[in-house]
């Protein structure tokens, strides 16, 4: 059997190119820099995936920024807007890369970003081809040839990786009407099959190919083109060895347009889609074939230790049928969705080590893999390695760290009626109107201002004990008090305290729920520079006391305007976070669910009386096959509404979600019931509030009017349009103006800048209807 990788985690073991970037962006470091920082960390990967034994080790799965957007330059779907970048100098492609990521204001040009959306159902984010009638493509970027030729240069023969020709198209949007993205495959393949020749005549004997889409709702016609493009692809390099990896989900009904692909090997995820094995293994023209299957058997997303034997049962069947020499072995997808390695997490204080010794990040997941090819076959009751794996499951199984009876207690209890508000929207909205006396058009933010460094600097110091608490807590009291007076000054209608005490949206409140547990470096991309460190699900979840009251309370008491409570609701807690498999992810939900709703009733009883509680990851947690969306949006949208429906219709219940598309979910949108919903449509250009109008949404909407993952200010022309745009679809008395997402991850000169351009455009759009 042979060992391999899909992918590695490119952020680097301590988020060094999170800091290259952004010193590069801030015009600390220049390029050569830059690339020197990003090629240490490509070297550091190659090496730790040589040390562990793997045997096919990829190439090109490392990226500045995003790998589609990677594979966008390197075939030259570059949108007409940024063509004024292109000069043909190779040391101008980092500026044209960074633009479609940020967009771009420099001398005189003002360009948007792409469009920006989650990958699969995973907290990732990627950067949206965008396609136009006829498109031409063409080899604009070399990168995967540079990469594979550095690693050749340590001695390395990798696997290029390229995302799949025709999942690339299907991650697409069509920017102009009258023609589908996957028509444009016959423009596309001859860019595909020049670059896989160029590979071979390199030396590359392996090339993976991604093409997730196949564990996705297709029609027939998407099937087809699989069909057309593999054949081609087989053609024009007959003798280059192509691996197509799907991972996320089973194949279910594209199995048998898989199992025929002219390719020398598939890969399956046995994580998220055990059922592929034994299709596959049944499926005559795969299991009479020469090709190889690749077992993804070591789960790429979440931090569990694997078992062994469950995964050595998976390999004993398919030795079974295929025989042991036509067998890879593989994480179940790239490991960019885990941390880089547990070594680091060095302080008990923070992971204990009974909780550590479950858990197992990048690193460790490479071990694993090898180890797995290692104990097939051999005499597992006599093997060391096996025992003390099989140990560790059996003591996470049992460990009274994990079950809490009074907490399955009170799950147990809820109620239907425990769902839901005393009253329907229009009547709650009545009264909000006459207790909160809002104006037309209310403004607001989403929720967080500008984590500066000072700030981080205040959390650091409390940590190291170089602060007491009191200090802390005064400095950040002065850091509330002062955004309040700014937004006040400015005309912000609902304010908000400014999250300065938090460190993550997620992780906050994870440090103050029951059940969690936490690490020091457990890091990983989100989206460009952006990382998270996702906490940990392993226990039964309760909250042990209030967790934002105080600050809330004081922020409120500091101002004659309202200020929002901020919470983070229970789905995307659960969703960004590393969550037990012991149990059904709804019952882990749903204990969440009742501990945020513990938290909105305190708010409530210390005066809050706008109340906005998170959902970003709603949509992104549905399941990949729309048979098995009604189940989860029915436990998701319950566990919203189990965390909102414990106050009076005069406390205002609003929610956030970002970067998702609506239209095939709306009604469960609506049913979560929030008072106030915002939501981004900036990038968009408000096209996401199509699905709103035509559903006749019935309560009120904040459609971001700015892109705060660009560091451009737009113009107050630019809201306005954008605002007139939504009240086409949105009747005004329910039309808020917002941002799109919370401005943590901004500087402060650009924030205050485009909220002022944004209260300029909320009181000409007053004065328009007056």
């Amino acid at each position: 059997m042979l060992s391999h990788n899909l992918g590695y985690p490119r952020i680097g073991s301590r988020r060094e190119l999170k800091r290259a970037s952004e010193k590069f962006w801030s015009g600390k470091i220049d390029r050569e820099e830059l690339q020197k920082v990003a090629r240490k960390i490509r070297h550091e990967n190659w090496e730790t995936q040589r040390a562990a034994g793997i045997g096919l080790i990829p190439s090109n799965d490392f990226s500045l920024y995003d790998q589609v957007l990677d594979m966008s330059l390197t075939v030259g779907a570059i949108p007409e807007r940024y063509h004024q970048l292109i000069d043909g100098k190779s040391n101008k492609e980092l500026d044209l890369y960074y633009a479609m990521a940020r967009g771009y204001q420099r001398g005189g040009l003002d360009l948007n970003a792409m469009e920006m959306t989650k990958w699969f159902d995973t907290n990732y984010h990627y950067l949206v081809p965008e396609f136009v009638k006829n498109q031409q493509f063409r080899i604009y970027s070399e990168k995967v040839f540079l990469e594979f030729e550095d690693a050749l240069q340590k001695g390395i023969l990798t696997k290029p990786v390229l995302l799949g020709p025709v999942t690339y198209l299907l991650l697409g949007k069509e920017k102009e009407e009258g023609f589908e993205k996957i028509d444009l495959l016959e423009n596309l393949l001859p860019v595909y099959t020049s670059i896989l020749k160029e590979l071979y005549s390199r030396g590359a004997q392996w090339v993976q190919l991604d093409e997730p889409a196949l564990v996705l709702d297709l029609t027939e016609k998407q099937k087809h083109a699989y069909e057309i493009a593999y054949a081609t692809i087989r053609k024009s390099v007959p003798k280059l060895k192509i691996l197509v990896a799907t991972y996320f989900g089973a194949l279910e009904d594209n199995l048998p347009t898989a199992a025929k692909l002219p390719v020398d090997a598939l890969h399956i995820d046995l994580t998220r889609g055990e059922s592929s094995l034994s299709a596959l293994l049944k499926h005559e023209d795969f299991a009479h074939s020469t090709r190889q299957l690749s077992l993804g058997v070591v789960d790429g997303r979440n931090i569990w230790k694997n078992n062994y034997r469950k995964s050595l049962d998976f390999i004993s069947q398919a030795i079974h049928v295929l025989g042991e020499d036509r067998l890879m072995i593989a994480p179940s997808s790239s490991l960019l969705h885990s941390p880089c390695d547990l070594d680091f997490e060095q302080d008990e204080i923070i992971l204990t080590p009974e909780i550590k010794n479950w858990m197992s990040f990048a690193k460790q997941k490479l071990a694993e893999v090898v180890e797995i090819c290692r104990l097939a076959g051999t005499d597992l009751l006599l093997d060391d390695a096996f025992i003390e794996n099989q140990n560790a499951i059996e003591s996470r199984r049992e460990s009274p760290l994990i079950h809490k009876p009074h907490v399955k207690t009170r799950l147990t209890a809820v109620k239907e009626a425990d769902l839901n508000r005393q009253n329907n929207f229009e009547i709650r909205q009545q009264i909000q109107l006459e207790k909160l006396k809002l104006p037309l058009f209310p403004s607001t933010t989403i929720g967080s201002f500008p984590q500066t460094d000072e700030v981080r600097l205040l959390r650091a110091n409390l940590k190291k004990n170089e602060l007491t608490l009191e200090q802390y807590e005064v400095r950040i009291r002065e850091e509330i008090v002062s955004s309040l007076r700014w937004q006040e000054e400015l005309g912000i209608d609902v304010l908000v305290h400014g999250e300065f005490e938090r460190n993550d949206m997620v992780e906050y409140f994870g440090e103050r729920l029951s059940g969690f547990a936490f690490t020091q470096n457990g890091w990983v991309q989100s989206y460009g520079s952006r990382c998270v460190k996702p906490p940990v699900i392993y226990g039964d979840v309760e909250r042990p006391e209030p967790m934002t009251v105080k600050w809330s309370a004081f922020a409120q008491a500091n101002s004659q305007k309202l200020v929002k409570g901020m919470l983070t609701g229970p789905v995307t807690i659960l969703q960004w976070s590393f969550v037990r498999d012991d149990q059904p992810r709804k019952d882990t939900a749903f204990q969440i669910g009742l501990a945020i709703r513990d938290e909105v009733v305190d708010l409530e009883k210390a005066g809050i009386r706008v109340i906005q509680i998170d959902e970003p990851a709603i949509r992104e947690g549905l399941p990949l096959r729309k048979t098995n969306w009604s189940a989860y949006l029915k436990w998701a949208v319950d566990a919203f509404r189990l965390s909102a429906a414990g106050v009076a219709d005069q406390t205002q219940i609003h929610t956030h979600m970002c970067y998702s598309e609506f239209n095939d979910i709306i009604d469960s949108i609506a049913a979560m019931d929030a008072d106030v919903i915002t939501i981004e449509t900036s990038r968009s250009q408000m096209e996401l509030l199509d699905a709103f109008a035509s559903f006749s949404y019935p309560n009120e909407i904040g459609p971001g009017v700015y892109d705060i993952h660009s560091p451009r200010v737009p113009t107050v022309d630019e809201m306005v349009l954008l605002l007139e745009k939504a009240l086409k679809v949105i009747p005004a008395r329910n039309l808020w103006v917002n941002p799109d997402c919370g401005l943590k991850t901004r500087k402060w000169p650009e924030t205050e800048a485009a909220l002022r351009n944004m209260i300029s455009a909320a009181n000409l759009l007053r004065e328009g209807v007056k």
